[in-house]
Order: C-alpha cells, then sequence, then structure tokens
C-alpha cells in the first residue's frame, strides 16, 4: 500500500483543475492589420481552400504555403464568397494582388494568377486589401507556427 500513495501524491500535485493551454491559432499582420488565418500547407488543404463557405469574418482569412516558389494562380470553383487574394515572395513581401475576386458559379472557371513568384497566398474577404491600404511591397508577418509544408 505504501508504494502506491508517493506516485498518487506526484500525480494529485500536477493536476491543477485546469484544462491544457491550447495553442495560439496562427495569425498574420499585413499593413499593421491582424488576422487569424487558417493554414493550407499540403496539397489537400490547399485544394480545399474556402471552398463552401458562406462567409468569413473581417479580421479572418486562410494562408496558403507552397513548398517552393513559383508562378501561383487560384480559382473560385465552389468558392461562395468574393476574396482578395494576395501574393507574397519567399521575403514575405507583397508581390501581386487580385482584388475582389468572384465566386464561379459555372465553368469554366477563371483562374486568378500571380504577377510574380510566390510562396505564401493570403486570401481574405474581398474589399479588405484596399480598406487596410495594402499596397506591392508590404510585409507579411507571420505569428505562429505554420508547420511542415508539403
Amino acid at each position: 500500500m505504501k508504494r502506491w500513495i508517493a506516485p498518487m501524491l506526484f500525480l494529485l500535485a500536477g493536476c491543477s483543475g485546469r484544462a491544457p493551454a491550447q495553442s495560439a491559432k496562427p495569425a498574420v499582420e499585413l499593413h499593421g492589420q491582424r488576422f487569424s488565418v487558417e493554414l493550407a500547407t499540403d496539397d489537400a488543404s490547399r485544394q480545399h481552400g474556402l471552398m463552401m463557405r458562406t462567409t468569413l469574418a473581417p479580421d479572418r482569412g486562410m494562408l496558403f504555403v507552397f513548398p517552393r516558389i513559383g508562378p501561383q494562380a487560384f480559382w473560385m470553383k465552389n468558392t461562395l464568397i468574393p476574396l482578395d487574394i494576395l501574393y507574397f515572395d519567399t521575403e514575405r513581401r507583397l508581390v501581386s494582388m487580385q482584388l475582389d475576386v468572384p465566386p464561379c458559379k459555372a465553368d469554366p472557371c477563371p483562374t486568378y494568377p500571380s504577377d510574380a513568384p510566390a510562396i505564401y497566398v493570403l486570401e481574405l474577404s474581398a474589399g479588405t486589401a484596399q480598406r487596410i491600404g495594402a499596397k506591392p511591397g508590404d510585409v507579411l508577418k507571420i505569428d505562429g507556427e505554420i508547420g511542415p509544408v508539403r
């Protein structure tokens, strides 16, 4: 019986009654504005993106991270809300923007390419880039872990 007392006291001492801390949701900052973001770091999440969403809060977005820099192009198939699509290089500088991109209502859906090679792409609600005054050369700050990119 004495063998069990020390381990039990150790376990009880380690329990504070509080839930474990949740890791902070990744966020980005652009032109002085902060956005909570969902990450798309693999092929499946990049392909699905914001499809089938009916709303996107003004302080939310999706950050796509690609394994290598290159020309990027997005389309709006099954995306139900208009978006701003912002492209960033390896230095996280804004190199290209596609603004007020409408949902695609019928195939074939047009693509919206970057004007320069990009490795990060940030999707925000349409009109956000203009509202915050984003311009080429602005630097995207990323707060939180991106994790593995595949």
